[in-house]
């Protein structure tokens, strides 16, 4: 009989650290793995024979303003001529957005969204202009390997159009791939524009300089209508307030040529992505404005602890 206790005491010890980490850490990371089946005709992918463009030097600042997750402001992202060409080839393409519940149907929910979308022509005399923005955004990101953009598309809002909250990112990352990172530019809005800010309720930050103004929402009303306390009050029913100096949410001005850069994945191999980044375009009441999505699709960042 003792010989038996001693090797169930050796088994114990031999299996006590990896069943406890089994079952104490939490979301285990995913396994490397080889990249799934895609529509490549979404993703801005150069033909074999093309060239590259002649793009101008990039000419943008950036300002850090959340680090988990990462979310970076951009100023003049866009130049005033790029600007100008994203408006004119829009204009025609413009047609009703769409949503998907399953990332391959779509169909159409103005509750949910509400706006007019248009693909942007990676050929033709704007080609050029497209693809440079696409590799200013792909350089932006470090070049990762396994890593596209999908097709640019521009947004144009009105009065009372708006896209409710929701996450870039999805569902399906459990193998490691996923929308891995977006941007939101604007590209044009009304000089008497009220309204259409983008909000992010559940992002966290601590005691932003008086210089952010220019770009989010400081004055006694916001985007959305509601007072200052009033939003912050309703955020703290929706999360629980932060923690000691932190304020919960911001929205960020429309400003043309400005964009906002965020990942939308932890880093740490689980495929879970930020609450933090679950946004919405705020109606607008007033004018109209003119946005471009650039979202990343690709494998996962996993840091190694």
């Amino acid at each position: 009989m003792f010989p038996y206790v001693v090797a169930g005491v050796a088994l114990l010890l031999f299996f006590y650290n990896p069943l406890q980490e089994y079952f104490s850490a939490g979301p285990r990371p995913y396994a490397y793995s080889p990249r799934p089946a895609i529509n490549e005709s979404l993703l801005a992918v150069d033909a074999p024979n093309e060239g590259a463009p002649s793009c101008p030097a990039d000419s943008y600042s950036i300002h850090i303003l959340s680090k988990a997750p990462l979310v970076i402001y951009i100023e003049n992202f866009l130049s005033t001529a790029e600007r100008e060409l994203l408006l004119d080839v829009s204009g025609p393409l413009f047609e009703p957005s769409t949503i998907t519940n399953n990332g391959a149907e779509t169909h159409r929910d103005a509750t949910i969204r509400d706006s007019e979308v248009a693909l942007l022509p990676r050929s033709g005399g704007t080609g050029d202009t497209v693809r440079c923005v696409e590799r200013r955004a792909l350089a932006f990101q470090g070049w990762r390997d396994d890593l596209w953009l999908e097709r640019l598309r521009t947004q144009r809002y009105g009065p009372a159009q708006h896209y409710a909250h929701h996450f870039d990112w999805g569902s399906g990352a459990a193998l490691g791939w996923g929308r891995v990172s977006s941007f939101m530019v604007w590209v044009d809005a009304a000089q008497d524009l009220e309204g259409g800010g983008t909000d992010f309720p559940y992002l966290r930050r601590r005691g932003l300089a008086k210089e952010w103004c220019r770009w989010v929402e400081c004055a006694a009303t916001s985007s959305g209508g509601s007072t200052e306390e009033e939003a912050k009050a309703k955020a703290g029913a929706r999360n629980g307030e932060g923690e000691e100096g932190e304020d919960m949410g911001l929205v960020f001005k429309p400003a043309p040529g400005n964009a906002v850069f965020w990942e939308n994945f932890r880093p740490d191999g689980t495929g879970r992505g930020w609450e933090e980044t679950w946004h919405a375009g705020l109606p607008v009441r007033k004018g109209f404005k003119v946005g471009l999505n650039i979202w990343s699709w690709g494998r996962l960042d996993y840091q190694m602890a």
